[in-house]
């Protein structure tokens, strides 16, 4: 990519590859779409090749638009980091800061680091992104966010900063035969149908995993990605659900019961994560800071052997 390559021409082309559409990513940058059209045509020019295949509904990136998109992300955040450490130089620590946060625990854990992080920083602007692992950890990749967090261990091309570790439980209609139980083992629960989140999720690769290693069934009921709503089907018997204590105590619902699960590799042992090969932008630091303030989180390391 040359140097004629113009910033605002990539902006354009990011938010057109996001939103997967002209007329979206016109609405996005409050501009029109004839001027979205034009410069995604400048850009073309100015590579010298097509990046943006146009379909009957919507587009498709070439596959040299997919590599200029990766760039163009690396690029934009460098921009934003740049801008942000010459405010901070001058004492006005400004900026933006893109999050991506798992969406169950969520109002328990990030809510009140999110409040104090913008009466700390009112001039940073937190854009926060709520998916699941998987997702989250492309969008890193990809440079759409700086940070997220995730369950330990994450892939080997993430560094990462420990933020807790919670107890899993199984949570069970009052009336189920282990609900009065102080404990249970997966062995006890594998009999019943099991309520999952969505594919991509974390916590699956987890509950799949522990099943899988000691040679039970996963029996499943349903899916969902929401936690309330998985609260929801268990209270109506349709099966036992497996989620992290603090998460349960945050949804108290009538007509369930949580029992703690006796196994010491299904914990919820979760970090934060950025890439390996992304220096952190000063409002990122920020964000550790108070993440080690507030949760206890250890000092940031390299990923270590997988666990369990």
């Amino acid at each position: 990519m040359g140097m004629g390559v113009e910033l605002r021409n990539l902006k354009v082309l990011l938010s057109v590859a996001k939103r997967g559409g002209f007329s979206a990513a016109a609405q996005d940058l409050a501009v029109t779409q004839s001027t979205v059209s034009k410069s995604i045509r400048q850009l073309e020019d100015e590579c010298g090749v097509e990046l943006v295949e146009r379909l009957p509904r919507g587009i498709k990136l070439t596959a040299a638009g997919e590599i200029v998109v990766r760039r163009a992300a690396n690029l934009v955040a460098e921009e934003e980091h740049l801008l942000s450490e010459l405010a901070e130089l001058k004492g006005l620590l400004r900026g933006r800061l893109r999050v991506g946060i798992p969406p169950f625990g969520s109002s328990v854990i990030f809510a009140p680091l999110v409040g104090e992080f913008h009466r700390r920083y009112p001039g940073i602007q937190l854009e926060l992104n709520e998916s699941g692992a998987k997702e989250l950890e492309e969008e890193l990749r990809r440079g759409g966010i700086e940070m997220a967090a995730s369950l330990i261990p994450p892939p080997d091309d993430f560094e990462w900063k420990e933020l807790m570790e919670e107890p899993l439980m199984a949570l069970m209609p009052e009336n189920h035969p282990l609900a009065n139980r102080s404990s249970v083992k997966l062995e006890e629960l594998a009999p019943y149908p099991f309520i999952l989140f969505e594919t991509g999720f974390a916590l699956n690769v987890l509950i799949t995993s522990a099943f899988r290693k000691r040679r039970l069934e996963l029996q499943e009921a349903a899916r969902s990605a929401h936690s309330d709503f998985i609260v929801a089907l268990v209270a109506a018997g349709l099966g036992v659900a497996i989620l992290p204590r603090l998460v349960i105590e945050s949804q108290a619902t009538a007509g369930v019961q949580s029992v703690l699960i006796d196994e010491p590799d299904l914990t919820w042992h979760i970090a934060v994560i950025w890439r390996k090969d992304a220096a952190l932008s000063p409002a990122a630091l920020k964000w550790l800071d108070l993440v080690h303030e507030r949760l206890g989180a250890t000092p940031p390391r390299r990923q270590s052997a997988p666990l369990g």
